[in-house]
């Protein structure tokens, strides 16, 4: 039986039941594992090193490099710095590293923790259907929009952790190769935490929100993963774009543009709340 006012509990029992289903499903984590140690170690390292090797090298290679820099918006490349404290300038290759490194991998933020919580929140309410699940969940006490937001939690965690993990080792690798060429450690910039504590998290729990609604509605696990797809590319097309412009602008773009998807995320989790039904867990007439 259910019942009309929320109840975080219950919420937090669906939510809890899938993270301890997960944990033990070693075919799902060591693939976004591996993924997560390219996109966020083995990637930045190849890139972030080879224009440190540059820099060390004799010949025109090492100016040449910097013309990557006529890329960015005038604006940013005067935040970059051109002076090490001890009045030495910053070579063009270590201007270019620190620009790749601050503004050109803000996809790093985004293709990680999508991809992982598109895995999760394709399969959370067809995947209980297939499971043989469904019926349980079906009648137990949770509310609909409990079930909801218990299966959107569940895929926000994974995703969100997996960026806070990935985004520490970026971190460290960035200071570790390109601080001692532009005057110590620097990163994260103050811009970076917003992008990660403030924005991130929306996009994050905007996508997941349509993802979730979309696997009650389809009738397997394949089918919702294709959609997923579908909905995740434009997703990180969007998000790299306001990450983009949000680092090239400052703080407060950065702020506003986070603001913007918190309040397209509370719509979208308002809605799919409302419009979970109890018979898509059992299978039953499942409409287009």
């Amino acid at each position: 039986m259910s019942t009309s006012k929320f109840n975080i509990g219950r919420a937090r029992t669906v939510c809890r039941t899938d993270l301890r289903q997960l944990t033990q499903a070693k075919d799902f984590w060591v693939p976004m594992a591996v993924m997560g140690m390219i996109f966020y170690v083995v990637l930045p390292f190849l890139l972030l090193g080879s224009l440190s090797a540059l820099g060390n090298a004799a010949g025109g290679s090492a100016s040449k490099v910097g013309q990557v820099l006529q890329i960015l918006p005038q604006a940013t490349r005067e935040a970059i710095p051109d002076k090490l404290p001890s009045g030495k300038t910053v070579t063009d290759s270590a201007r270019a590293a620190y620009a790749l490194a601050v503004y050109l991998f803000a996809s790093l933020a985004v293709v990680v923790p999508i991809t992982v919580g598109n895995a999760v929140a394709a399969s959370a309410i067809v995947g209980e259907r297939e499971r043989g699940t469904g019926e349980f969940l079906a009648h137990s006490p949770a509310h609909e929009s409990e079930i909801y937001a218990g299966k959107l939690v569940a895929s926000f965690l994974p995703g969100y952790l997996s960026t806070l993990v990935g985004f520490g080792c970026y971190a460290l690798l960035v200071n570790v190769i390109v601080g001692p060429q532009v005057g110590g450690w620097f990163f994260p910039t103050r811009t970076w935490w917003v992008l990660m504590l403030w924005v991130i998290p929306a996009f994050i729990a905007l996508t997941l929100s349509v993802v979730v609604r979309v696997s009650g509605r389809v009738s397997s696990t394949t089918a919702a993963h294709q959609i997923s797809g579908l909905v995740s590319i434009p997703a990180v097309v969007v998000s790299y774009g306001l990450s983009s412009q949000g680092l090239a602008k400052g703080i407060g773009t950065t702020v506003l543009a986070g603001a913007f998807l918190w309040v397209c995320a509370a719509v979208s989790l308002a809605q799919g709340m409302r419009r979970l039904r109890r018979w898509r867990l059992l299978g039953v007439a499942i409409d287009a």
